[in-house]
């Protein structure tokens, strides 16, 4: 149990306990944890604090998950971990919130100053992006050109600097490793089509519907890193799951 703290603490909260489990041999090396689900029931906390937490693990060495089929630990003791390769102090969820506060804001100005240039920069960056959701390397850095260039709109020297830098934040491998199990060229395509519907708010000079399209598309992305990791479950352990007692309940 867990005393209400901010997520990004909560969530290496998690990770330490789970660690404990891992290195007491509670949770033995080649055995599959609980569910995320489950976990999350027992420790009293939401499935995507859990999700962050596994995904630190995983970074750590500890852990290996198979989406669909769920995680395993697979050595007792984290390997050494650099200073860079640390999990940040932010989490996914936590940033994509600042982003949306931040973002949305830039969105509504720049509809009120965009120029024909600058909507031109926009669809080039949108052409670059479509034609590289196949490459992880290449999609991500067309979408930081394509936030980065709403907020160079404004022409405001600090916030293009700001929005930049907290793009910049998900270039970790803690980052790196969550983008591998949920991000994809079908989810950037969903990104691309989100973007352009930003655009031509931001085109119109429809400041609402350029802050409404932008708050949508930052949280279709916490949506898309909220998808589980897909365990799958065997017929018996199906039965098994059900036939538990509801919480707050008792045998007779």
């Amino acid at each position: 149990m867990f005393s209400p703290v901010e997520s990004r603490r909560l969530y290496r909260q998690v990770a330490d306990q789970i660690r404990l489990m891992i290195a007491s041999g509670e949770l033995a090396v080649g055995q599959r944890l609980p569910a995320e689900r489950d976990l999350a029931e027992q420790l009293s906390v939401s499935r995507p604090t859990v999700r962050e937490a596994l995904i630190v693990l995983e970074v750590e060495g500890l852990v290996n998950i198979r989406m669909g089929s769920g995680i395993y630990v697979v050595r007792q003791h984290a390997a050494t971990v650099t200073g860079a390769e640390r999990e940040p102090v932010e989490g996914a969820f936590e940033l994509l919130q600042a982003r949306a506060l931040i973002e949305c804001a830039i969105a509504e100005e720049a509809a009120g100053r965009a120029t024909p240039d600058d909507i031109a920069l926009l669809d080039e960056t949108l052409t670059r992006m479509g034609g590289v959701v196949n490459d992880a390397i290449a999609v991500l850095d067309a979408d930081r050109a394509f936030h980065t260039g709403i907020a160079a709109i404004v022409g405001n020297a600090t916030l293009i600097r700001v929005t930049g830098e907290i793009f910049d934040m998900r270039m970790t491998p803690y980052f790196a490793r969550l983008a591998s199990h949920f991000e994809g060229p079908t989810t950037w395509r969903s990104a691309l089509d989100e973007h352009r519907a930003i655009r031509d708010a931001i085109a119109a000079g429809d400041a609402a519907g350029a802050k409404a399209a932008m708050r949508a598309h930052l949280t279709m992305s916490q949506k898309r890193f909220s998808e589980s990791f897909g365990e799958e479950f065997s017929e018996e352990e199906e039965r098994g799951r059900d036939k538990r007692p509801a919480k707050g309940t008792t045998k007779t």
